[in-house]
């Protein structure tokens, strides 16, 4: 068996379904099961769960607390399903009337659940099925459960934060928030319940639960260069937030994609970290039990385009998964190096980061796996391919070769053969040779100044004819067993550093030999 591997940063990335992994559909599947038998691609893939996909994509992700069971929500048709680690496949499928916006599993099991759906309802599901459905006044947009005290907290596109009591099931009155727009985040701190609602305005309240009162208000501010570039259609949102366990640190996402680290006894960040692409940050997460890079904390970070790993005290990006489709969320299995992230394909994506942290127990195979691989590792597919654009396919005069068997298209270029591509530059410019000097330029510029002494020195005894041979058998530039020391980025030689200094004391002149 073997799983897409990815080194961004030098940490690798398992890729255990999603992404590229093969997948192919039902229908094909019942017709050609002779057919994928002899497969061999298709025989030594790796399905960590069975039926780990929806029809057409998957939209919220989470874990059950008892560590047994992944449940999650997607499209279309609107469904939820259950996956049980033990049989490592798919326990039900339930549909629904409308999308899910987000949920909560509110049981150790996922027995019991609330989703929060698109059409402005609120649906209680236990283990038979739907129990009973209610509406909120507005458009509901997230929605987190206070266990001390029976309340549902629904943040909706309004100023108000609702307040469903679950214990004597009927509204109580909402949190009224200076938002003028809506609420879009709203979480609960796990060491001392501090609610946290992150508004359409950009602002954070701080609300205690004990005296329903709003207690401390963030306003996020950002660095001068990123404030300049907003324009008036794209103001600062806060669209995710995350508390740590420690109950003092607060990580917040914004609409520009900014992710600011806040400690509660402070009103300003110490840290604001970019995510570079200008996505509204979708979800955050604290990660402390980091087995590589020497247990530094981390935090993961998404928008749609990328998830960032990435340090907490000084913002160094540890790695980053970037899947072929949309991400729409990710979760973390506990304790482990494992990430579920829901995504526009068909598949939910599962990467396994064995730096991160180590494979749950119920998939203890994967490090097995990861180090088989380690130990032998699988060549490069294209290390005998160059990628060509069509512009250089021009300048070499092969565009009359677009259609044929010899080019391979892909994205906005082709694959052709590597030795096809050398014969072909050297053709079109047989004066290359000259270029090489771009490489180890310091040496060329010697061997060169050292051919012209050795020219002269023969042409004092011997005739013109044997001088021109000669000198061809001692210039290396002209000599094709050495044409890689002035082609080769690998062979270029760095004479700023150490390693170089200490063999070199003393520039050799190549002029006195």
């Amino acid at each position: 068996m073997v799983l897409k591997v990815s080194n961004p940063n030098n940490v690798k990335i398992y890729t255990v379904s999603g992404s590229g992994s093969r997948s192919i559909p039902d229908w094909l599947e019942r017709r050609k099961k002779r057919v994928l038998k002899n497969d061999p691609e298709w025989t030594s893939r790796v399905e960590l769960i069975q039926d780990f996909e929806f029809p057409e994509a998957s939209l919220r992700i989470k874990t059950t607390r008892d560590g047994h069971f992944v449940m999650a929500t997607g499209v279309y048709k609107p469904q939820i399903r259950v996956y049980e680690y033990s049989d490592m496949s798919m326990k039900f499928d339930r549909h629904t009337d409308s999308e899910n916006v987000n949920f909560v599993i509110l049981s150790d099991d996922w027995t019991k659940s609330v989703l929060l759906q698109n059409d402005r309802t609120i649906e209680f599901h236990t283990q038979g099925g739907i129990y009973y459905k209610i509406r909120v006044p507005k458009f509901g947009r997230d929605l987190v459960y206070h266990y001390p005290s029976c309340d549902l907290l629904v943040g909706a596109s309004s100023h108000e934060v609702y307040r469903l009591n679950l214990s004597q099931g009927r509204f109580l009155n909402s949190f009224s928030t200076d938002s003028t727009m809506g609420v879009n985040v709203t979480i609960i701190n796990p060491a001392h319940q501090l609610f946290g609602f992150g508004t359409e305005d950009g602002t954070i309240e701080l609300w205690d639960p004990r005296s329903r009162s709003r207690i401390g208000l963030l306003a996020p501010q950002l660095p001068l260069s990123a404030s300049s570039s907003m324009s008036l259609n794209n103001s600062l949102q806060v669209t995710a937030m995350e508390y740590r366990s420690d109950g003092l640190s607060l990580a917040v996402g914004t609409s520009t994609g900014h992710i600011l680290l806040y400690d509660l006894r402070s009103s300003k960040p110490w840290l604001v970290k970019d995510h570079q692409y200008g996505y509204p940050i979708k979800k955050l997460s604290w990660y402390d039990d980091v087995m590589g890079d020497r247990g530094k904390s981390k935090i993961i970070s998404a928008d749609c385009k990328i998830m960032k790993i990435w340090d907490k005290d000084n913002g160094a990006n540890f790695t980053s998964i970037e899947p072929n489709t949309d991400i729409n969320d990710f979760c973390v299995v506990p304790d482990s190096g494992l990430i579920f992230v829901p995504n526009e394909g068909i598949q939910i994506g599962a990467y396994y980061i064995p730096s991160l942290g180590p494979a749950p127990r119920w998939c203890s195979f994967l490090d097995n796996l990861t180090e088989e691989m380690e130990e032998n590792p699988q060549p490069n597919i294209y290390e005998d391919y160059k990628f060509v654009t069509r512009k250089e396919l021009t300048s070499l005069g092969m565009d009359h070769l677009i259609g044929t068997n010899v080019l391979k298209p892909y994205m906005h270029g082709f694959f052709m053969d590597l030795q096809l591509y050398e014969k072909a530059k050297l053709i079109a410019n047989p004066f290359a040779y000259a270029d090489y000097r771009e490489l180890n330029k310091e040496l060329a510029n010697r061997l060169l100044k050292f051919s012209e002494k050795k020219k002269d020195d023969k042409r004092q005894g011997e005739d013109s004819a044997s001088a021109i041979v000669n000198d061809d058998a001692i210039n290396p530039l002209k000599d094709n067993r050495f044409n890689e020391l002035f082609t080769n980025p690998d062979f270029e030689v760095d004479e700023n550093t150490t390693e170089y200094k200490l063999l070199h004391p003393t520039v050799c002149n190549l002029n006195g030999v």
